[in-house]
């Protein structure tokens, strides 16, 4: 297990983190339990990191929980935030393979992914789907650092 801070300066985009409290899973008939066990228990796909700037919150991270779609277009996406110096355990659990596709975008100043594909048509195919402005697609493996920053 690592830390937020370990997560924002080590894991790449599209990287899939789990979190926990390390507290345990109630059991499913504990419905209002396990709903707040959910909230800091999970896992999901790193689509944003946020620099900390003048007059702002310390740097954070945004994690993909999932997408809400109609007949095979986006309409929604469940993002959670986390800031560095949040106190529950991360994992990076799986890291995108070599020649993955990512669909990114760029909001105020930062990388966003929108989509991970398996290889340049499917991304190519998500987008004619899914209309973004700013759009750009970047092959895993082919950027010089994959996010990776001194700690």
């Amino acid at each position: 297990m690592a830390t937020a801070r370990h997560i924002f300066h080590h894991a790449v985009l599209s990287a899939l983190i789990r979190f926990s409290d390390g507290k345990p899973r109630p059991p499913e008939r504990f419905r209002r339990k396990l709903a707040l066990w959910q909230q800091t228990n999970g896992e999901g796909r790193l689509v944003q990191k946020v620099p900390e700037r003048a007059f702002s919150p310390p740097s954070e991270f945004a994690l993909r929980m999932g997408d809400f779609s109609s007949e095979g277009v986006v309409v929604m996406m469940s993002n959670i935030t986390w800031r560095i110096d949040c106190t529950l355990h991360f994992e990076i659990v799986e890291e995108p393979a070599p020649g993955m596709v990512r669909v990114l975008t760029s909001f105020t100043g930062n990388d966003e992914l929108l989509h991970l594909a398996p290889d340049m048509a499917s991304a190519q195919a998500w987008m004619a789907r899914n209309a973004h402005g700013g759009l750009r697609l970047e092959i895993v493996g082919e950027t010089p650092s994959e996010g990776r920053d001194a700690a």
